[in-house]
């Protein structure tokens, strides 16, 4: 079994501006990433399937949450001790870092921020210590990039709610305990309800033959006639506006863990550039893989300022909708671009499962199109500087 031997890349002094509580946590998850994730993955990624062993560490390092006040259960940590997190976390498998950033941002956050005490005491402990896993019904099978045009919906029968509808694309749904799904009312507004498992009529069918996230569990979530008690509708906010800041959470996250996955793929070829001997020298001492590696390592450091710069917004409540998707965008096209670069300088060993390279090539093949595609993020910059909306 291959050690895992990644060194993150720091070309400007990134740690200088941290605090000793955010190296605390990075480097903790990293050790975790390092023990726990890199000795399996590979081996869970060629079987498709998740490596629920990891759900107990995952809670135990404070990933389920970790902003959230810890009388729910949560770490209470700030944001970019969140970002450092699932930057590691993705690091070790895009996959899983979903299932963390689904479980922080769209299952305990809205019950954080849109539910009723009750609710948050009922629900957060449980989904902070892996007891309870989540998922976050939003996606249909024909609403995708316009989700106020779901068609999932529920009707008021005086002691209950009955829902009807379907979900497409949903993490961690085949085994979730829970499901925080948006639906519209009879008057048409979106509301999010928490649906139990074990409720009648609620399926969760698996999604299969996927190749990307090979490690993460996809499915769906069904609806047919569901009755939904009414102390499970999240009171405290409504409209499209509610998912919709969940994703910018869950985004957040992403262009965290997209950093991780580009420093991996970095460290790979970096390693493998001075391993690999041709034509009677390593290979880094040709200028084109020096080329290769001297963008791979100036598009993180750009990536690390960007993403360091929004967790300070972030921290204090400053940061756009607009800002999270530049970041999200930009980090995951970057982490592409490197994936495909570090792959060339490995040749045919970059497609085996050796090197993580491939794994994390087709993993974000996902990451670039879930939680707002790479177009959708470029039109809601483009209507943020214009002014001018190109969505209709």
């Amino acid at each position: 079994m291959a050690t895992d031997q990644f060194q993150s890349p720091d070309y400007y002094l990134m740690d200088e501006l941290l605090s000793e509580e955010h190296k605390l946590v990075r480097d903790t998850t990293r050790n975790w990433v390092k023990k726990e994730v890199s000795p399996i993955i590979e081996d869970y990624a060629q079987k498709a399937e998740f490596p629920k062993q990891l759900v107990k560490g995952l809670a135990e390092v404070g990933a389920f949450g970790p902003y959230i006040p810890t009388e729910y259960g949560g770490a209470g940590l700030d944001q970019i001790s969140y970002g450092l997190m699932m930057q590691e976390i993705e690091r070790g498998d895009s996959g899983v870092r979903s299932t963390c950033s689904v479980q922080s941002s769209l299952v305990m956050y809205p019950i954080y921020a849109y539910g009723n005490e009750e609710q948050r005491m009922r629900f957060l402990p449980k989904l902070a210590s892996g007891e309870f896993l989540g998922s976050f019904g939003l996606t249909e099978p024909n609403f995708g990039s316009n989700p106020g045009g779901m068609i999932t919906h529920f009707k008021d029968m005086g002691d209950h709610y009955l829902l009807n509808g379907a979900k497409m694309w949903i993490s961690n749904a085949p085994f979730c305990d829970v499901a925080v799904v948006w639906a519209k009312s009879e008057e048409g507004r979106i509301h999010g309800l928490i649906v139990e498992r074990g409720m009648e009529g609620f399926t969760t069918p698996e999604t299969h033959n996927k190749w990307s996230l090979r490690a993460s569990a996809t499915g769906e979530l069904v609806f047919d006639n569901v009755k939904v008690p009414k102390e499970n509708l999240l009171p405290n906010k409504s409209g499209l506006g509610a998912p919709l800041g969940c994703l910018d959470s869950a985004r957040y996250g992403i262009a965290w863990g997209a950093i991780g996955a580009a420093m991996d793929c970095y460290d790979t070829a970096l390693r493998y550039s001075k391993e690999r001997i041709q034509f009677d020298r390593p290979i880094g001492g040709f200028q084109l893989q020096q080329k290769k590696l001297a963008e791979m390592i100036t598009e993180i450091t750009k990536a690390q300022l960007l993403t360091f710069r929004l967790g300070q917004l972030k921290n204090e409540g400053r940061a756009s909708t607009a800002q999270i998707s530049m970041a999200k965008r930009n980090n995951v096209d970057m982490a592409l671009t490197i994936c495909r670069d570090a792959r060339q300088m490995l040749g045919g060993m970059g497609i085996t499962g050796e090197y993580p390279i491939m794994r994390h090539m087709m993993n974000l093949e996902s990451v670039v199109t879930y939680e707002g595609t790479h177009d959708i993020h470029l039109l809601i910059t483009g209507m943020d500087v214009t002014g001018l909306n190109a969505f209709k």
